[in-house]
Formats: C-alpha cells, structure tokens, sequence
C-alpha cells in the first residue's frame, strides 16, 4: 500500500524554460549587434565615403542631407516589411522557415556592405538586403518566442520576454561602442564585416536548435484579415445603411466579428496618427544627431579620468537610458502619480512624451546654434538631450505597443503591432522625404540649414501636440477583456480628458 501523502505537503511541479530559448536568445542579441552595428556608422561613412569624400565644407550640408536620406529610408524599408513577412510567415511558411531563409538573404547583405565600401551601387543593394533580412524576420522572432511555451511554463513567459528584451539592448550597446572603434581603427570593411560575421553567426545559432523549436504550421490565406475586409467595405461604401459603419458593410461577406475587431484597429490607428511624430524624430539621435556629435567637443572627464567618444559611440547612451527608466517608470513614477491623484492613462502619457520630444530637439538645435556661430560645445548637452528623449520613447514606443494590445481583440494584436511597426516607417519616409528636399536643391534646402533644421522639426512636433490637446478629449478608450477561448467582448470606458494640465 502506498503512503498517504497530506495535500498540503505535495511539493508544486516547477516550470522549466524550454530547450529551445537559448538558441532564440543568442540568435537574437547577434542579430541585433549585426543591425545596430551597421547603423552606428552609417550615415558618417555615406558623408566620407560617397557624399563629401573630399571634406569640402561647401557641401557639408547637401553631402549630409544626401546621408539623412538615405539612412531614413533603409530604416523606412526595414520598418516596413514586418508586415509582410508576418503575413507570409502565418499564411504559407511558417515562422521557423522564414527566420531561416531570410536571415540568409541579412547575411548576403552584410557581405555586401562589407565587400562595396568603395561601390555606392553595390553598398546600396546591401543595405536593401539588409532592411528586407531585419524587416522579414522582425515579427516573427518575438512571436517565436511565445510559441515556445504551453500551459505547464506560461508562468515563465513574462522572465523570458525579460531577457529577450535585455538580448537586444545587449546587443545594440556592445555594438554601438565596438563597430565605431573597429571602423576608426580598422577601416570600413572590418566596420561592417564585423556585424556581417555575427548576423552569420545569429544564423547558425537559430539552425542549431532546429530540432527544439515548438514549429506552428502556417494556417494558410485567411480572408477574414484586415486587408481583404477594408478593401471590401472601402469599394462597397455605396451599400452602407444610415447609422452604420462604414465596415459595416463587409458583414455581408465577411466574419461579422472580425469586422468589429477591425474597428478596433481603426480606433487605435487614431491614437497611432499622433506617435507619427515621433518616429519621424526619433531614429535622426542615429543619424542627424551623429553628424551633429562630430562637430562637438566629445571629451568626456569623469573626476581625473578622461576619454574622447567617437561620434557613433553617443548612441550608446540611449539603451543605457532605456535600462534604467522603464523599471523606474514603471515601479515608482506611474505608481506614484496614480497615488496622488494624476492618473497616468496612455493617452497622457502618450501627450507628455510628445513635449518631451520637443524638449530634446529643442536642446539639439540650440548645440546647433552654437555650432553655427563657432562654437565647440561639450557633448554631455547632447546626452542630456539623450535622457530627455530617452524619457520620451518609454511614454511614447512602450505605451504605443501596451495601447495596441489592450485596445485591440485577440484576433487583431499581430496586425496591431505591424501597423506600429508601419508608423514607424511613415515616420522615417517623412524624414527621408525633407532630407532629400535639402540634398536636391528644393524648397526646403535654403530653409532648413543649420539650427534651422532642428527648430523645423520642433515645430513639426509642436503642432502635433496642439492637435492631440484638441483631438484626444473626444477619443474614447475601449479595452477588452480577453477570454482564452472567445473572442473578448469590448467594454467602454470613461473618456479621458486631457487638456494642457494632463500633458
């Protein structure tokens, strides 16, 4: 006869990671020194290599704008197609098929850059391969991650983001302190074989636990998508009763559930429109504000120790910064404005990021001010710029992504998060766009040199802002409460007010 054993002292079954995790981890932290690598020196190395190789300060401005450009688009592309590689990735691939494929084509990119450095033709069809190779595999590395786990470890999904999470900033931080160093030291082809070699080695990482992953098989072309069901309502307003939607009319021929969930999308998209600005900001601390830290006094004297920072190695400090505020954020700050009565919603948050966005180019091109006129000054201005910014991505990128998930049905967050994604994009493309005004002579080219440029983007900014404070009082929340075998119902909530005092 077996002995009885009291309930209360049967020890719980602990939950055990995955085999599986390792790979995805290392694959992702060399995937990412491979991408941030290669962008820590890219747009110094257009001026140098291609733009201004000659260092005429006649075309400084027009050889950097040219640089702008050219960065802003590649990163547009690569923001761009998670959208499309999620889409195959669900309907005919796979996600474990499409990582290791594309990640190949990354590679043969990398090897391009490397190989070009000299060629402006063959270095351009490197950094397309490059953004399709980052973009094909960006929403299906996260989403594999979360394959990995079933019921008896879903307590350790949080852990593992945690450090899928920490992989990437890893990553970024070695290689923007190491590839600008390598390219100073070495010259361009080990600055960007470098990256070349670990996105070879992301890629031999992930194959090597192919026979761990957890694979979901592709679910094939589903009609019910957001596509499909707006194309249709789109061509078919004609058919749209009084009081209706306009998706409404998809309900004929589509999922009326799905059509609902689309709604959701749209009413996200809303607040969405506002984080555009953003974006069309942020990614110049990787090429505007390089250029900018060039001209600076990058001396760093830290008690009696010293050191001089290479202009690609200041991006550092914004993962850095990023490390230490959003457990800051998140723990004490939130917490505490809830406490005393400021409740901190995403639509304020949202509002508050968008002012310190401002604030930080508006430090930026008062350095630029100084610049003009001769000076030299220190760059810890630009890393207090970088901590203002940095401030800014927690309330703007991680409320953006929390928004999409909390507002939108469980059917619809994949495309939530690729239609951020796709911001993101549109954000750079209007970056793009106005560098490539300045660089061809355009309207813009004798307005926006200097400081000018920067004051531009402030008040680009600004109106944002000024539009949010009018527009956000009548945009209402709705959040859903998920249901792991239904679709979630929508519930509404109070309408938030956010006027000058909520921001």
């Amino acid at each position: 006869m077996s002995e009885y054993v009291p309930v209360s002292e049967v020890v719980p079954k602990k939950s055990k990671y995955p085999r599986s995790i390792p790979f995805i981890i290392g694959n992702e932290a060399a995937e990412r020194f491979s991408f941030y690598g290669m962008r820590s020196i890219l747009v110094t190395f257009l001026v140098a290599q291609f733009y201004n190789p000659t260092h005429n300060p006649a075309l400084t401005t027009v050889a950097e704008a040219r640089a702008n450009e050219s960065t802003h688009f590649f990163v547009a592309l690569a923001y761009s197609l998670p959208f499309v590689g999620g889409l195959v990735a669900d309907w005919f691939t796979g996600k474990y098929k499409i990582i290791l494929y594309i990640s190949i084509v990354y590679c043969l990119g990398h090897l391009f850059l490397a190989l070009f450095d000299t060629n402006l033709n063959g270095f351009t069809i490197g950094l397309i391969l490059v953004a399709i190779g980052a973009g094909g595999i960006k929403s299906c590395v996260s989403a594999n991650v979360g394959d990995q786990f079933d019921a008896s470890n879903q307590d350790l999904l949080d852990k593992v983001y945690g450090w899928f999470y920490f992989s990437i900033n890893a990553g970024s931080m070695i290689a923007t302190v190491m590839i600008p160093w390598t390219y100073e030291t070495y010259g361009a082809k080990w600055a960007f074989g470098i990256p070349g070699i670990l996105m070879g080695l992301a890629t031999i990482i992930f194959f090597s636990g192919r026979k761990m992953y957890v694979r979901v098989p592709p679910s094939g072309v589903n009609r019910n998508n957001f596509v499909f069901i707006s194309f249709y309502a789109l061509f078919n307003l004609s058919k749209k009763k009084k009081g209706e939607s306009w998706l409404d009319v998809a309900k004929t021929n589509y999922d009326p559930i799905k059509v609902e969930g689309i709604k959701a999308v749209y009413r996200v998209m809303a607040v969405f429109f506002f984080a555009l600005a953003f974006w069309a900001v942020w990614d110049q601390n990787l090429s505007e504000w390089v250029l900018q830290a060039a001209k600076m006094n990058r001396t760093l004297y830290i008690g009696s120790f010293h050191f001089t920072m290479l202009p690609g190695q200041v991006q550092t400090f914004n993962p850095v910064f990023l490390l230490i505020f959003i457990p800051l954020f998140s723990y004490w700050l939130y917490p505490y404005l809830d406490s005393i009565g400021l409740k901190t919603t995403p639509l304020r948050r949202l509002g508050t990021g968008l002012v310190l966005t401002a604030l930080s180019f508006v430090i930026i091109a008062l350095i630029q001010t100084n610049i003009d006129n001769g000076g030299h000054p220190t760059i810890w201005w630009q890393i207090f710029a970088y901590v203002i910014l940095s401030a800014a991505e927690v309330l703007v990128s991680i409320t953006g992504l929390e928004y999409a998930y909390t507002h939108s049905p469980k059917s619809m967050k994949s495309t939530m998060t690729a239609i951020w994604l796709l911001v993101v994009a549109l954000g750079n493309t209007i970056t793009a766009m106005v560098n490539g005004n300045i660089s061809s002579g355009g309207f813009l080219s004798h307005r926006l040199q200097g400081a000018n440029y920067y004051w531009f983007f402030v008040w680009f900014i600004t109106v944002f802002v000024v539009v949010f404070m009018f527009v956000s009082p009548r945009l209402k929340e709705r959040s859903y409460i998920l249901d792991p075998d239904q679709e979630p119902i929508p519930v509404e909530r109070s309408k938030i007010i956010a006027d000058t005092n909520n921001l």
